[in-house]
């Protein structure tokens, strides 16, 4: 009988829907949509025996607030990443230089010569926007580019090895996130998978004695940016391979992975190669615009005008183009590698692999200035990030964090709070502290972030 009784007292939708509060928070639609989710929700609970008591409309009106809140908020938004992970994958790799987020706000703000020759009045391609920077940055003959770098080795393969083995080291038969994995994409692609060597150990004879004049396509090495073999291990070099594929006409491709288009090893990571160092070697190369370059997710081949001419027409090409926002911002993004030093103080990647460990402690200084009311509840520490995205796997950077031990909440409650905050802010626990790393934060975010810890590590903090 109470269960009844409770049912009966579900308000009308009617009568909220009449209710000024509500009216002004949305279109109707929405606001219908999230009356009937909250009071479907009340009705389920009394069923369940969950609800002892009806709310009152003042409190189902504030449910169906929240309701809307949450039905109006993006699912893809920014966030503020405070781990030290430069290319998080998650956190949606690498963050955009100025110049490129402007070039495709531009060109999404109406239309554009995507595949227009304004000079000529006629149809023109959409690679050539990029196709020519490419070129004159890394040496090669000509470029494609692609929506990633798991699609510019179908790609890759599809076109120039279908229905023919590729030799590949057994260590370079790599996994990356989601599942992508080599010998996958290699049946996808047509070809024949031809493993040869060991696990830590390959020399070159092993694929001179794999090549068969009439089944074997192409040599493909895969640098492997995301592990490292240690101890007694042996990899067949670019030159090496570039060699023999030329001994034996076969094209040697060379799927890069993380793209880094200058020498990194100023910065301390020394596992990278350069992408013109790779073209010199290799027939084709292929690897991600979203990682160490530095620009929106995309697949970048560049190398010999004759493969890359057979890649361009063929069917997969079209499957996996590039859009217009994303030719915009990598355009924008190749251009300031023209100048290196513009490139590190403007493409966010290079910027923050950059900073030394004494100018992040001035970071840190200054954000901690701003926490001055709750200063007995962090330190300042060093700390170690990482590059992320599948590169340098044994390196770390040394890098410095702000380090909480909240007095009235826990680490775990203080960091799935920040993580409500809109933005997001993304930290990361360790021994029993919540870090606040510095190097991966915009300083244009201290005074927001200052502003959030302060309210919530006070006694009442929600």
């Amino acid at each position: 009988m109470a269960q009844q009784e409770l049912l009966r007292q579900i308000p009308k939708v009617d009568d909220l829907l009449s209710r000024p509060d509500l009216t002004g928070q949305g279109s109707p639609y929405i606001v219908a949509q999230a009356t009937r989710e909250i009071l479907d929700g009340l009705r389920r609970a009394i069923l369940a025996e969950e609800c002892a008591k009806m709310p009152s409309h003042d409190d189902i009106a504030g449910m169906i607030s929240a309701q809307i809140t949450r039905e109006n908020t993006p699912s893809l938004r920014r966030v503020i990443n405070a781990t030290g992970v430069i290319l998080h994958t998650n956190l949606g790799r690498a963050p955009l230089a100025d110049s490129a987020v402007r070039a495709a706000s531009a060109v999404a703000d109406g239309y554009s010569t995507l595949e227009y020759d304004a000079v000529r009045g006629e149809r023109g391609d959409r690679h050539a926007h990029v196709a020519g920077l490419l070129t004159r940055l890394t040496g090669a003959e000509d470029a494609l580019v692609i929506n990633n770098n798991a699609a510019a080795v179908l790609l890759m393969l599809a076109a120039l090895a279908h229905g023919r083995q590729v030799i590949v080291s057994r260590g370079e038969l790599v996994e990356i996130g989601g599942s992508f994995r080599i010998p996958q994409v290699m049946e996808q692609s047509g070809c024949i998978l031809r493993e040869v060597g060991t696990t830590n150990r390959t020399g070159i004879y092993d694929y001179e004695q794999a090549i068969d004049p009439e089944q074997t396509g192409a040599l493909l090495k895969a640098h492997t940016s995301n592990y490292k073999i240690l101890g007694f291990t042996r990899e067949v070099q670019a030159d090496e391979l570039a060699a023999l594929g030329a001994k034996h006409s076969l094209p040697f491709l060379y799927d890069l992975g993380s793209g880094a288009m200058l020498p990194l090893s100023p910065f301390g990571v020394s596992d990278e190669p350069c992408v013109s160092d790779c073209v010199s070697a290799a027939d084709v190369v292929c690897f991600s615009g979203d990682k160490l370059l530095g620009g929106p997710q995309a697949g970048i081949i560049v190398g010999k005008k004759a493969y890359l001419d057979r890649m361009k027409k063929h069917p997969l090409a079209r499957a996996l183009r590039i859009d217009k926002l994303t030719l915009a911002a990598l355009e924008a993004t190749l251009r300031l590698y023209f100048d290196p030093e513009q490139a590190i103080r403007e493409i966010p990647v290079l910027r923050m692999l950059s900073a030394s460990r004494d100018s992040l402690r001035a970071s840190a200084r200054r954000l901690a200035a701003l926490l001055e009311p709750v200063k007995d509840q962090f330190t300042i520490v060093d700390n170690e990030g990482q590059v992320g995205g599948g590169c340098a796997p044994t390196q770390v950077l040394p890098s410095v964090a702000i380090a909480f031990s909240p007095r009235d909440v826990s680490v775990a409650e203080l960091e799935r709070r920040l993580r409500c905050c809109e933005p997001a802010i993304i930290a990361r626990v360790a021994k029993d502290r919540l870090l606040i790393d510095v190097r991966t934060i915009n300083e244009a975010d201290f005074d927001y972030i200052a502003r959030k810890l302060i309210s919530l590590l006070s006694a009442n903090g929600q």
